[in-house]
């Protein structure tokens, strides 16, 4: 088996008159969880609906698996998952046949596709709705049985795109998890989402699309080590009375009566942070590094002109 779940090279992509893609380079090694960020307009879903053979480039090349996804077509989807943004199912439908009907289309029968079927409800909670036509779901619920029709076939790579938009927190938080074991069971997973903290939760590599040019391809520890700004979330023993104090190298905000934020340089050290709490009779009960870490770095980098 190839090393490498996904191979792009010199991928440009003509859309009148202007470059959607610029010559994009990509690599995402077998097993890893990897994020594909980007603003809107960046070329994000243009490079995935290529990736998935839905979107005609102009050049370059595409391997999913070793296989050349112009060369061997077939065989390149076989390896591939895709749960796309829009909920692209029949709503009438019920749940366990739009699953059913999608091995079908990678010629695995309904007998031998059904208990892998069972099993994917279960695992994503939707096995008391099998029977259900699809219109009566929630809208987590709908973005979950995307998530099972995209798995009937055991894809090697699967692509998330905005798998968790406008699912409430809890059900989120149950997507990531399900994302997770997916991921350490042996899936290469590529993610693409708005929610930032969820990136910088899940993936261990990322690259940020914009203009359609990758302009950041790494690790995502490396990535947040170029982050000038540390900032954490404190909460404190009792509730502050006025704004919180002022400091030339600490910016202290308050969140609310017992929580604060606190944002300084990386040459800073963290006990300037602490004597300037105690010169105000402030105590602390827990620490935590704020979530916002990979937003500062993304809005930095994609705010440069093309």
């Amino acid at each position: 088996m190839s090393d490498i779940a996904l191979s792009i090279s010199g991928l440009v992509k003509h859309y009148k008159d202007v470059h959607a893609l610029k010559g994009v380079d990509l690599e995402v090694r077998h097993g890893d969880f990897f994020a594909l960020l980007g603003p809107n307009g960046a070329g994000k879903s243009t490079l995935i609906g290529i990736i998935a053979s839905l979107v005609n480039k102009t050049s370059g090349r595409v391997g999913v698996y070793g296989y050349d996804a112009d060369a061997q077509p077939a065989h390149a989807k076989a390896q591939l998952g895709l749960v796309p943004q829009e909920f692209n199912f029949n709503q009438f439908e019920k749940v366990e046949d739009i699953i059913l009907q999608q091995a079908g289309y990678f010629g695995i029968s309904k007998a031998k596709a059904r208990p892998w079927c069972h099993e994917l409800l279960k695992k994503l909670d939707l096995f008391d709705k099998r029977s259900t036509q699809s219109m009566r779901l929630s809208g987590g619920m709908k973005r979950r049985l995307m998530i099972a029709r995209a798995l009937i076939h055991k894809p090697r790579l699967l692509i998330l795109d905005e798998p968790t938009a406008g699912v409430d927190i809890e059900i989120r938080r149950a997507m990531w998890d399900f994302m997770r074991n997916l991921n350490r069971e042996g899936a290469t997973i590529i993610l693409t989402t708005h929610y930032l903290e969820e990136a910088e939760s899940l993936c261990r590599n990322i690259a940020i699309i914009n203009h359609g040019e990758i302009i950041e391809n790494t690790s995502m520890r490396k990535l947040l080590r170029k982050l000038d700004c540390q900032t954490y979330i404190l909460d404190t023993d009792k509730p502050l009375m006025g704004d919180p104090p002022a400091h030339e190298l600490v910016h202290l905000r308050k969140i609310d009566e017992t929580c604060l934020e606190a944002s300084f340089g990386k040459s800073t050290p963290l006990n300037t942070l602490f004597d300037l709490l105690d010169q105000h009779g402030i105590g602390v009960t827990s620490m935590r590094t704020a979530s916002n870490r990979l937003e500062e770095l993304f809005i930095n980098l994609t705010r440069r002109p093309a």
